[in-house]
């Protein structure tokens, strides 16, 4: 008795015909090495890169050139600023500081929120799900490289820092304000610490430029819209009047940080932080894949 012969399906079809007319078919057109690939081809991602490792230059060149009896009585961020030049490990907090507060903001909402409007704008997107490849997988394809892209920056940040500080300033441990000094063994895991509590604190308007994205073929819009989010959320943190409920605001734990690099290290204010970040994150992600599933894809 013969065996039934199977029915030949869709991508067996598909397979034969590529195959009748001497066509490669690749098998996974969305793999993340394809897609870290179009990410580092792209000239913004240079661009944010090239601006983050020019960002310690560029202070140990104003440093050269500034007053450095300017400043002496000011406050506790002044005094940090006067001790830049006093070793690696000064010289590198202060570059995290200033690029926590805006630069690292900017490049998240980049990486995350330009992914999928810039292929829209290319009119590829439609394309991509032709592959065919399902839209959650084409989201997570998108999302993990554009926060492993943010990952990177946020680690590359305090690691050239600290080699531009000591090639410029020596390899002296961290001296705080109060003339308190940590070991470079404490210093290194607890700014790793910070480091990682740094990108937690970024996904909030990651999450928030990727759900944009999805409801946006602009890149402009998605990126431009999270960074304007993020500074009136720093605004109405500043309204007294708003306490408790400020307290949930994204970035209301943003320098949570520095307590890691305290002697005795605090960190309430870090665990309330992560807790807050994760919150929003995972609800602007929600969004973004209800909206990326049910929308129309015409670009």
């Amino acid at each position: 008795m013969s065996q039934p012969t199977s029915e030949p399906t869709r991508e067996t079809a598909l397979e034969g015909d590529s195959a009748a007319y001497g066509i490669t078919r690749v098998r996974d057109p969305l793999s993340w090495r394809a897609e870290w690939g179009r990410q580092w081809g792209r000239r913004r991602t240079l661009v944010a890169f090239g601006l983050l490792l020019a960002l310690p230059v560029i202070l140990v060149i104003a440093f050269a050139f500034g007053d450095d009896d300017e400043g002496r009585s000011g406050g506790a961020a002044t005094r940090i600023f006067d001790l830049a030049q006093s070793g690696a490990a000064n010289f590198s907090l202060v570059v995290v500081f200033l690029a926590s507060e805006l630069l690292l903001v900017l490049i998240a909402a980049l990486f995350c929120g330009d992914a999928v409007p810039s292929e829209a704008s290319w009119s590829s997107l439609r394309y991509l799900l032709i592959a065919p490849v399902r839209r959650a997988r084409l989201l997570t394809s998108k999302a993990v490289i554009g926060l492993g892209s943010t990952v990177l920056a946020t680690v590359l940040l305090p690691t050239w820092a600290l080699l531009v500080g000591g090639l410029a300033y020596g390899w002296d441990p961290l001296t705080n304000p109060l003339g308190e000094n940590l070991t470079w063994g404490q210093f290194l895991p607890r700014l790793a610490l910070a480091g990682a509590y740094i990108f937690v604190t970024l996904l909030p308007i990651a999450a928030i430029a990727f759900w944009l994205g999805t409801r946006s073929d602009a890149p402009l819009a998605a990126v431009g819209g999270a960074v304007l989010i993020s500074i009136l959320a720093n605004i109405l943190d500043q309204l007294d009047a708003l306490d408790p409920y400020r307290n949930a605001l994204p970035g209301h734990y943003n320098r949570a940080w520095q307590d890691a690099l305290a002697i005795e290290p605090q960190w309430t204010d870090m665990i309330h932080g992560t807790l807050w970040s994760l919150v929003w994150a995972v609800a602007f992600t929600m969004l973004a894949y209800r909206r990326f599933r049910k929308s129309d894809i015409l670009s």
